[in-house]
């Protein structure tokens, strides 16, 4: 059988690419807007020493800050207004879903349609530039104390970067959506994609420069590039992997003809919540413990313990990232698979389960089901994303990328190949229709 992704490719049709215009000014803003980011990510913040701060950050490369690093697109180790990437409006999003769940206000919101909708997005905005702020303070607090990398440390250092860090975490939002709404879509997991894909280069550079200098063996190089490719294979296998429930219309008399039942597939797939689960909980973590990192010597005693026992390849943090792992694979396939919903519209067209009563029952046995392949798929996302910190913490690999790395790239780029496979044949459609037209009128 022809895979999934066999059959995108075969179905990219390049001429057609060529020929469809609006999806090329879609492609060419995508890459310029991400051209705009990855620029930002150089611009150092106003006030520092950049060779003072990167003698700190290899100190720490391989720890928190290098998790964060690479979610920044590398902005981390070059203190850049772009800094905080993201990551913010990641945990806003988070914080407003826990609460659509708990607040009636918010869950009346929800179901009021378009309009709620931007309602909750405005919500999350304005939460996003609290968190932003807090986290922007915590940075300037701790650069403050890390040394000789602030030239004038003091309030007017510590509200421009404040303002400067927010800033930037709210330009990426709207540039995210601005890419989401005229560029290809997907446009936050793209600037997360952006950064990760442009650091990995220097960050396989710097390994093979090692190997080259004896630091590490030819085999864990080796070992670590067959098994960057067999979990890529992994990955591909599990986000495409589906549970299909068949789906049986009964026989129905329209006129005087009389049309047999037909049948066809509920797919639900494995791994339900995409992407979302790791990003959630590498936002989660990253909070705490960045801060806490940066004030270990000046908070006191429960600042040196987070920074003792949520260190990579600690039991406390494996712990807590697989079971933050878990609950949002959960939580966030709660939010976008509702069975009940799906089996009213199955009853409302005359669909069922063969052997599961239509309503209630139906929407029961759609939940048990989702429910089982849930704990698969949450199962597959911890085991890949423990791989990077199993790396640094036993293998002594001198930079994160991993599990979660790779999860984020492979399912990015597969939705964004759907996503232009998808316009591409909107196009061929709209082809079709109006050289129909042009045929009907020459007759």
């Amino acid at each position: 059988m022809v895979s999934a992704a066999e059959q995108l490719a075969a179905n990219l049709n390049f001429s057609a690419l060529a020929k469809a215009e609006e999806l090329k000014k879609r492609i060419y803003f995508t890459l310029g807007a991400l051209l705009v980011y990855r620029l930002g990510t150089y611009i150092p913040l106003p006030g520092i020493d950049p060779t003072q701060w990167e003698q700190i950050f290899r100190t720490q490369a391989g720890g928190i800050l290098g998790m964060f690093n690479m979610f920044a697109g590398g902005g981390i180790q070059r203190m850049a207004i772009f800094a905080l990437n993201i990551m913010p409006y990641i945990s806003a999003s988070i914080i407003i879903q826990l609460m659509t769940t708990v607040s009636p206000t918010l869950e009346q919101l929800k179901k009021e349609g378009e309009q709620g909708r931007k309602t909750i997005n405005q919500y999350t905005r304005y939460l996003t530039v609290i968190l932003a702020a807090f986290q922007a303070y915590a940075i300037a607090i701790g650069l403050e104390g890390a040394g000789n990398v602030i030239s004038e440390p003091g309030w007017f250092f510590r509200i421009s970067a404040v303002l400067t860090l927010t800033g930037g975490t709210m330009f990426l939002m709207w540039l995210g959506e601005q890419i989401t709404a005229r560029g290809i879509g997907n446009g936050i997991s793209l600037i997360i994609f952006a950064g990760i894909v442009a650091e990995l280069p220097s960050a396989i550079a710097g390994t093979l420069e090692l190997g080259r200098q004896g630091a590490l063996s030819t085999g864990l190089i080796i070992g670590v590039l067959v098994m960057a490719f067999a979990v890529t294979t992994f990955i591909v296998f599990m986000e495409r992997a589906q549970r299909r429930l068949l789906i049986q219309y009964p026989k129905r008399q329209v006129g005087n003809q009389m049309f047999e039942g037909q049948s066809s597939h509920l797919p639900l797939k494995l791994n339900t919540s995409g992407v979302i689960p790791p990003i959630f909980a590498s936002s989660l973590l990253l909070l705490p413990t960045t801060v806490a990192n940066f004030n270990a010597g000046q908070g006191g005693e429960w600042m040196t313990f987070i920074t003792t026992h949520l260190a990579h390849g600690r039991p406390a943090f494996l712990v807590l990232y697989i079971a933050l792992i878990v609950f949002f694979a959960f939580f966030y396939t709660a939010i976008v698979f509702n069975p009940t919903e799906t089996a009213d519209n199955l009853k409302k067209h005359g669909g069922f389960i063969p052997g599961i009563r239509p309503g209630e029952r139906t929407a029961e046995y759609i939940d048990y089901v989702l429910s089982r392949i849930t704990v698969v798929g949450a199962a597959y996302l911890s085991v890949v994303c423990l791989i990077p910190e199993l790396l640094i913490s036993y293998a002594a690999v001198p930079f994160y990328f991993g599990g979660t790395s790779l999860l984020i790239v492979v399912s990015v780029t597969m939705d964004t190949v759907a996503q232009v496979q998808g316009y591409l044949l909107a196009h061929q459609y709209e082809g079709l229709i109006k050289r129909s037209k042009l045929r009907g009128r020459r007759r």
